[in-house]
């Protein structure tokens, strides 16, 4: 399969859209809901997963790397000295759901390190139930045993974002 040679350009076609999406008066309503803890551009969900979809579809063939690369560019700060912004994060949720497939065992420290920097519930639930959830499940013996090392881990660090990861993760995969 072929990789995206430029995530640098996916990224940005998909920060440009979220910015053209939005309106102030959701911006103001997301930045009032979490506290000021992300920045908003006032998109909505629709427009959040549309442009990941269209994002998807202008830049096909996206890979494991350039899932990862992207989903953590669009996690990070639009640029240096800036607010991790929340339409961005979720962006990034909606890539990982849809290319759940192609994520592995070793992509839950990345994961991790979302969840500890989530500030919301409305990217850390997605993450849980519709990327950590789906992809253990999807592992086979060798790696689920990997991965229950990372969530045992999980469930004594002191992090409670991290235990109660662990805690739904483990019931949703027993039930």
């Amino acid at each position: 399969m072929t990789e995206v040679p430029d995530v640098a350009a996916a990224a940005e076609f998909i920060d440009r859209t979220l910015q053209n999406e939005g309106a102030w008066y959701r911006a103001d309503e997301v930045g009032y809901r979490l506290g000021g803890a992300l920045a908003s551009y006032g998109s909505s969900i629709g427009a959040v997963r549309g442009t990941v979809r269209d994002a998807l579809r202008k830049f096909k063939d996206m890979g494991h790397d350039t899932t990862v690369m992207l989903a953590s560019a669009l996690w990070g700060q639009p640029k240096p000295g800036s607010q991790p912004v929340f339409e961005r994060r979720l962006a990034a949720v909606v890539l990982l759901q849809t290319k759940v497939q192609v994520l592995r065992h070793s992509d839950l420290t990345r994961l991790e390190g979302f969840l500890r920097s989530a500030q919301a519930a409305e990217l850390a639930g997605p993450l849980v139930s519709d990327v950590l959830v789906p992809l253990l499940a999807g592992l086979d013996h060798r790696d689920r045993q990997r991965a229950a090392a990372v969530l045992a881990r999980w469930r004594e660090d002191p992090e409670s974002q991290l235990q109660t990861a662990a805690r739904l993760v483990e019931k949703e995969l027993t039930q």
